[in-house]
């Protein structure tokens, strides 16, 4: 699967994303655009080498791009060499697609431009039409991937494990004695040589931690 395809399979994962920001002041078009570009550099950049799952990698990528957009005010700058980047690609897999029947590879398309793999699977993610987060049209531009709710489920996964992640070594230990191993704050306790009082409200301030920046 090259990098278009690639690309375009993980389109799922974005609208995941956009979907934990809609409502907050910022149109879906615009989640949309940044979540693309997010899923770009996690295209660019991801390491099959290091042994991590790719949506495990693109998510807290993803993430960032959107959280950005909140900063710089709900705004998607897109480059003008990027937007015209995009526009050679239509133009080369409009011709291509008349006289061959299909459309250029990631790969051909660079050898054709001058420029990077990477660079034309930025250029296109970032150019992708949006779509409703819930169209069930079999004809959107984005190719049907698993039902939302199974896809909002993976996402709302990978966003406990970046939050689990992020926590000090001893609150991870909490976490992982009481909900992995299914240990009882007395047991905790004994293991982590705590009290299980203070086991018990050092948890809830966890669960507390976890669920603000879960909800971002």
């Amino acid at each position: 699967m090259d990098k278009n395809e690639f690309a375009k399979a993980h389109l799922g994962l974005v609208r995941s994303c956009c979907k934990r920001f809609t409502g907050k002041g910022v149109e879906y078009d615009e989640l949309y655009s940044a979540g693309c570009l997010g899923l770009a550099k996690a295209i660019n950049n991801f390491d099959e080498s290091r042994g991590l799952q790719f949506s495990t990698y693109a998510f807290p990528v993803i993430m960032g791009e959107l959280k950005r957009l909140f900063r710089d005010g709900g705004s998607v700058r897109v480059s003008r060499s990027l937007k015209e980047l995009s526009l050679k690609i239509n133009r080369l897999n409009d011709q291509s697609k008349t006289s061959c029947g299909h459309e250029l590879t990631i790969c051909e398309l660079a050898d054709r431009l001058g420029v990077t793999p990477e660079r034309i699977a930025e250029a296109m993610c970032s150019s992708q039409p949006t779509v409703s987060i819930d169209s069930d049209d079999e004809n959107s531009a984005a190719p049907q991937l698993p039902s939302p709710d199974i896809q909002y489920e993976i996402t709302e996964r990978l966003c406990l494990i970046s939050a689990i992640g992020s926590l000090e070594e001893n609150d991870k230990k909490i976490i992982n004695l009481r909900y992995f191993q299914s240990k009882t704050q007395v047991q905790t306790a004994e293991i982590l040589n705590m009290t299980q009082v203070q086991v018990s409200r050092r948890e809830k301030k966890i669960l507390t931690l976890i669920r603000q920046k879960m909800s971002g």
